[in-house]
């Protein structure tokens, strides 16, 4: 942090432009999608000549929670989280909230989003969006009647709590009531792990005319697993959500037949925006949604190279 403070005071010496001081991000890991998210982070930053200080918390919760306590003690002006454990966030708003610094929790929604304050706000792409609009697609797709297995994520993430109920709730409609869960399992947004559960849900006997994943990631291993099976991938839907590059490549063979996309650069040059206002006790939303948007084969070439 050190170096951080050295840094931020020779950008404001070579700048005539003002920041917001300095902004302390935290993020889950540094997976494919959350890549791209910090890049954005990096980006807003760059641009706004605002210093950052990023770091990773390797899915820890308590070294993401030391982190924020590092930032703090080194007299941040705002603090940016993508959260760990999104049941585990309390504590990290509070020690926010009592130091008077600003949080503002990106892409994974926090359980006390709703008792930010006013120097906190949550910047994402609204759940309830991103299930629906995948399982809706795949319904349109079976005629809304087929069997259907589930690949749920974490499950200490909302998201992955959000985008299964929001199949649940497509299937409760009377137009897609014809689909039949045949099971539901997590895989943790792990492509190994979901290639490991397809493969067992094939050995068990299982023969769905959908596997609906709550992310890209799963989505892929479950079609190794088929193909590897031997399955002809026209006779299974597969739905993921992100829509990461490799995601659209498997799109563009004819294995994956929709995905969502979810703004990740887009919510990272959000989230530095609304640090900055925050720091310079300006007013932002307390929810900033980034749209989700239906990605099929035949609109997915506006989506490549975006996340």
């Amino acid at each position: 942090m050190k170096k951080l403070l050295a840094a931020a005071a020779f950008a404001a010496l070579m700048s005539t432009s003002a920041h917001a001081g300095d902004i302390g991000v935290s993020m889950a890991n540094s997976d494919t999608f959350l890549t791209v998210l910090r890049k954005g982070i990096e980006k807003a930053a760059a641009d706004a000549n605002q210093p950052v200080q990023i770091e990773i918390a390797d899915d820890d919760v308590q070294k993401q929670l030391s982190q924020i306590q590092n930032f703090i003690a080194a007299k941040a002006d705002a603090i940016i989280v993508n959260a760990v454990d999104t049941s585990a966030t309390a504590p990290m708003t509070k020690l926010a909230n009592d130091a008077g610094i600003p949080i503002v929790y990106v892409n994974r929604q926090p359980i006390d989003v709703d008792a930010l304050g006013d120097k906190g706000a949550f910047v994402a792409s609204n759940e309830v969006d991103s299930g629906t609009l995948e399982t809706k697609e795949v319904c349109r797709l079976l005629g809304g009647k087929g069997d259907i297995l589930i690949m749920v994520g974490d499950l200490a993430n909302q998201a992955a709590v959000q985008r299964t109920k929001d199949i649940h709730d497509v299937i409760a409609t009377p137009e897609c009531s014809g689909l039949k869960v045949l099971d539901e399992q997590t895989a943790v947004w792990d492509p190994v792990k979901a290639q490991d559960l397809m493969t067992n849900w094939i050995a068990a006997g299982h023969k769905p005319a959908a596997v609906i994943a709550n992310n890209d990631n799963m989505a892929i291993g479950a079609i190794n697993a088929m193909k590897s099976a031997g399955w002809d991938m026209k006779d299974v839907v597969v739905g993921g959500v992100d829509a990461t590059q490799e995601a659209l490549a498997y799109m563009k063979a004819g294995d994956l037949d929709v995905t969502v996309f979810q703004d990740a650069f887009g919510q990272g040059s959000g989230a530095v925006d609304a640090a900055i206002k925050l720091a310079k006790g300006e007013k932002v939303e307390s929810k900033v949604w980034i749209p989700f948007q239906l990605v099929t084969p035949e609109n997915m070439d506006k989506y490549v190279d975006k996340n």
